[in-house]
């Protein structure tokens, strides 16, 4: 059984940890400047997150290499490259 101490010793040490540290206001100020004017120059379009549909797609080994060496997020820039195909393609029209 814990004793009431422990428990007290236990209590304020959370609390210390809890304690809000000291903000730059004016640096906070300037972080919301920035954010707000680059909120006014986005558009509809970039916070459009098209549905996305997984599929079963079979590519040549070297083009998933060539993608895989730059890392993680390879789909993510097989997707980018097919879209700007398929803008490309669409503006010919």
């Amino acid at each position: 059984m814990k004793t009431a101490s422990s428990r007290l010793k236990r209590r304020r040490a959370s609390a210390a940890g809890r304690r809000r540290k000291s903000i730059n206001l004016r640096a906070l100020k300037d972080e919301k400047k920035r954010v707000s004017g680059a909120l006014h120059a986005m558009k509809i379009a970039d916070f459009y997150k098209p549905l996305k549909k997984p599929v079963t797609l079979r590519l040549d080994a070297d083009v998933i290499a060539w993608f895989k060496k730059d890392g993680r997020r390879y789909q993510t820039r097989i997707n980018s490259a097919l879209r700007a195909v398929m803008e490309r393609e669409l503006k010919a029209r």
